[in-house]
């Protein structure tokens, strides 16, 4: 039987990873009794912070227990960079402004996983916004041309004719001037990150500093079940949703998204889940997620709200299905297709009555575009599953 003190070490080693460089090092010492400081860096390029998020923040919270010191870097200052990671276009550098109010949730948000009073929050402007040009050369040293144009998101790019600009080959050697700044042990991050982290590795050895462990995590899909979870692909849960809402997309989500939702975002045995029927198993999924985020008494609500409306008697049991164009056509047009309602007109009287709902959230906008597998109401009575096709 394993002690407390192996178990959170096996969880941190074990749950949710991809890949640890070097696991060998990082286990030595975690079993040393030393206090490691474990970095995850967010830049504040939206407003919101989804599960996705959460996954990182979790791991954190993890070393956190296990006596480990949480470093958390805002980046209100790369976020006017850019992070090209997976990206095919050139990011547009947000203003101060946007960053300002993007800001005003995170900490709040963050705060819901981690113990704020016990980490440590830094801004990168810090050191990246005052100190002038000197440390910024001194930087440039750290990477060449060559090992920065090798990530693979820079060559797609290249042979695709798009641009990579000099300002998004700096990002990552910004984000391992983060690790120096701060004495970074261990860094985490989305399998998505694994350059930037590496990179990290680089700037410290460039300033004489030992390199930080790199631990990768899963990729959460989001509620499409294709893409990863982000707010600009529109199939994200926000640490903040109303328990209803958060309760009702987590049961939106594919079944094959089942387990590794539970293995990311809470500590259910995904074993014993997996022995569940899979309505079962996403209903006890979303209870958990629901109740860690809002409490076990809104949590339950949610799910008594959720069972009435979908699962009772107010949805029929032979919910018809209409495949759509995801992101291409607009609920109207959805529905006038389908048979439920006659007309653009008579569609956008509906909506200004209130009349018109998915996934339990009334429909404001009459040019909305879904996304994402829903449910959709109309009045008491008419009910439509759309699929994207």
């Amino acid at each position: 039987m394993k002690t407390g003190r192996e178990e959170k070490i096996r969880v941190i080693l074990e749950r949710g990873v991809e890949e640890i460089i070097s696991r060998e090092s990082l286990e030595k010492k975690l079993r040393s009794g030393k206090k490691l400081r474990v970095k995850f860096g967010i830049d504040p390029t939206a407003p919101d912070l989804h599960l996705g998020h959460a996954v990182i923040l979790r791991k954190l919270r993890q070393f956190q227990d296990a006596g480990h010191e949480a470093v958390l870097i805002i980046g209100d200052f790369t976020a006017k960079v850019g992070d090209p990671s997976g990206q095919s276009e050139t990011r547009r550098p947000l203003a101060a402004s946007e960053i300002r109010r993007n800001l005003k949730k995170y900490l709040r948000l963050a705060g819901k996983v981690l113990d704020l009073k016990k980490a440590k929050v830094f801004y990168n402007s810090k050191w990246f916004g005052k100190n002038g040009l000197e440390p910024v050369l001194k930087l440039a040293q750290a990477g060449t041309v060559q090992q920065l144009l090798r990530r693979a998101d820079f060559q797609k790019r290249i042979e695709a004719g798009r641009d990579v600009t000099l300002l998004e080959v700096f990002y990552p050697l910004l984000q391992g001037y983060d690790s120096v700044m701060v004495r970074s042990d261990v860094e985490l991050g989305g399998t998505d990150q694994k350059f930037n982290l590496l990179a990290g590795r680089r700037v410290q050895r460039h300033f004489g500093f030992a390199e930080q462990e790199v631990m990768t995590l899963l990729l959460l899909e989001g509620t499409d079940g294709a893409k990863k979870m982000s707010k600009s692909y529109g199939n994200y849960i926000a640490l903040d949703a109303k328990p209803a809402e958060m309760f009702g997309k987590v049961m939106s989500i594919p079944d094959a998204l089942i387990s590794k939702y539970a293995l990311l975002l809470t500590d259910l045995n995904v074993m014993e889940l997996a022995k569940l029927k899979p309505l079962a198993a996403k209903e006890l999924l979303a209870y958990e997620i629901t109740k860690l985020y809002h409490g076990a008494n809104k949590a339950e609500e949610a799910r008594r709200f959720f069972n009435s409306t979908f699962r009772e008697k107010k949805l029929p049991d032979d919910l018809p299905s209409y495949k759509f164009l995801s992101g291409k056509e607009t609920l109207g047009e959805i529905l006038r297709k389908a048979g439920l309602v006659p007309s653009a007109a008579e569609y956008r009287r509906l909506v200004r009555a209130g009349a018109v709902e998915i996934n339990q959230r009334k429909v404001s906008d009459p040019t909305f575009k879904p996304l994402n597998q829903a449910v959709v109401r109309i009045g008491k009575k008419k009910f439509l599953k759309i699929v994207p096709s």
